[in-house]
């Protein structure tokens, strides 16, 4: 099993955002959204063995992370306003410190990265870490930011984690997660 979080910086944690202004009126929940396509898309069929974390931590607070998992999703199609709307769904139930489902395969609780870090061995998608294609062995979790880069707080939660590169470019976190997920595909082979 595969894990993946996204970091959305300014990702609203409730559900009052029109899915026709995700990059805006939801803190760009578009970013995120394209992360859950590139996690779990194929052509035709959807990666089973693929988590995806997606930490809110915007406005209104507190913390939120929501939960996609790859073998029990359903209604997940390849397009941002179905990412967004599944979302959405999950944001509106209220919640506590433990993961409660909204439809299925998808679920939400209160709580951040700080916690996601205690419960996995992330490894960070980082263009300074060390090239993916070159490196042994690779971790099951990574850790991905939005279009900010870390913040203070995630900065020295991060700073003994392992750093991966996928290329010598700073790309966007959907377009790293692609590469990384074809780097597995080929090494599985």
């Amino acid at each position: 099993m595969t894990a993946f979080a996204v970091i959305g910086h300014r990702a609203r944690t409730d559900g009052s955002w029109s899915l026709n202004d995700m990059p805006g009126g939801a803190g760009r929940m578009d970013v995120l959204c394209r992360a859950v396509t590139a996690s779990f898309f194929l052509s035709h069929d959807l990666r089973r063995d693929v988590v995806c974390y997606l930490v809110l931590r915007g406005e209104p607070g507190p913390e939120k992370t929501v939960r996609f998992e790859g073998d029990r999703v359903r209604y997940l199609n390849p397009d941002e306003r179905s990412s967004g709307s599944l979302i959405q769904k999950a944001l509106a139930l209220s919640c506590g410190t433990e993961f409660r489902a909204s439809t299925k395969g998808v679920s939400v609780r209160e709580g951040g990265l700080a916690r996601l870090l205690d419960e996995h061995a992330f490894a960070l998608l980082d263009e300074g870490g060390a090239d993916v294609r070159a490196a042994g062995a690779l971790p099951d979790a990574f850790l991905v930011s939005d279009h900010m880069n870390l913040d203070e707080e995630e900065l020295v939660l991060t700073a003994d984690l392992p750093r991966f590169s996928v290329g010598p470019r700073s790309l966007h976190g959907d377009h790293a997660i692609t590469l990384l997920l074809n780097e597995l595909d080929r090494r599985a082979v």
